[in-house]
């Protein structure tokens, strides 16, 4: 799941969409429990890695065989 953190006065708050406050039948004031890890921006990976064949080979060699 994920969230947005948001400075509310002196404190944060974790706004939580509302489809899934619902699908987890989730009640206001209730404690619960949550595992908080930032995102990571992978855009910055782009372009380190360097291969043989070009990554256009690539992908037509991955899709030879899943054509329907």
């Amino acid at each position: 799941m994920e969230g947005k953190l948001m400075k509310w006065g002196n404190s944060y708050g974790l706004l939580i969409k509302k489809e899934e406050v619902l699908n987890r039948n989730l009640k206001p004031g209730e404690i619960i429990e949550m595992e908080i890890r930032k995102k990571q921006d992978l855009t910055k990976l782009f372009g380190m890695c360097k291969f043989k064949r070009s990554v256009k080979e690539i992908m037509i060699n991955i899709k030879e065989g899943y054509d329907d």
